[in-house]
């Protein structure tokens, strides 16, 4: 039977059963395969980060992962001499991860260094945001997902709802209206949803996050609302997509009534040549 996992107010990690070590300034679930938390003022080395030692604090002002480049609060890896800030799960992240519960059928691998994706923007699989450093990546069938989404699990119970909450299949469209609307922002996006087992309640894996990353711990909301910069340039991006489609669809009719009338054209002169034998 599958046990869910807990994300309370107060702490920002949450992933399957390891507990920290009694030294840490905070009692979170980390990555199974993780390594030891060090003791309180103890430094790490991390691969993102090589030249200096970073140490475990906690501060609650909002600040941006430098492996992930995604927001965090609260708990935090930082150095002392460069202002590097780790979240306390990308610091100890461990290099493989093995039968994820979102992810069970292949090892997942650490990839430290950002990857660009081309012309269209790599996305977690999890909340369908950006991946734009660190991931956890599939090797066998390329799913990805951002270190804080593999915090998360296909069942969880948090501290604003009262049930169990169950992760759906498949990715919630932003662009359908009958799409679901999370109870916590109100909104309809893309990415995965968590369903109540009990009642109608929603979640988006993206709001769940930020119960995960210390957002929601210290009173930091609205960073994952689209700017009306972001929302003007979605717009402005999908007139061009329907004004090049309409134009390729143009030329595509053009091109098939010059053929037709060729064609026409052909078949009058071949019957003038066989009048005329």
């Amino acid at each position: 039977m599958e046990h869910p996992h807990h994300l309370p107010r107060q702490q920002s990690g949450v992933f399957l059963d390891r507990k920290a070590s009694q030294g840490s300034p905070h009692a979170a679930e980390l990555f199974p395969t993780s390594p030891e938390v060090p003791p309180i003022g103890d430094g790490i080395f991390h691969v993102t980060h090589p030249e200096h030692p970073i140490t475990q604090i906690r501060l609650s002002d909002l600040f941006t992962c430098g492996a992930c480049k995604e927001y965090g609060a609260g708990e935090r890896f930082t150095c002392t001499e460069c202002d590097y800030q780790l979240h306390d799960f990308c610091a100890l992240a461990p290099q493989t991860l093995k039968r994820h519960p979102i992810h069970p059928l292949h090892n997942m691998v650490f990839i430290s260094k950002y990857v660009k994706g081309g012309i269209l923007k790599s996305r977690c699989d999890i909340c369908a945001k950006p991946t734009k450093g660190c991931v956890f990546k599939c090797n066998a069938c390329s799913f990805q997902m951002h270190p804080c989404c593999a915090m998360l699990s296909t069942q969880i119970n948090i501290s604003v709802h009262p049930h169990t909450l169950r992760l759906l299949p498949g990715l919630s469209p932003s662009s359908d209206p009958t799409g679901i609307v999370c109870g916590e922002c109100n909104r309809r996006r893309s990415g995965k949803v968590y369903q109540c087992t009990t009642c109608d309640y929603h979640l988006h894996a993206v709001c769940a996050k930020n119960m995960v990353n210390g957002l929601e711990a210290n009173g930091i909301k609205g960073m994952d609302r689209p700017s009306k910069v972001a929302t003007a340039a979605k717009l402005a991006s999908q007139v061009v997509i329907e004004f090049i489609g309409g134009l390729i669809e143009g030329i595509g009719e053009s091109v098939g009534q010059v053929l037709i009338q060729t064609a026409t054209r052909g078949r009058c002169c071949n019957n003038r040549s066989t009048r005329t034998e």
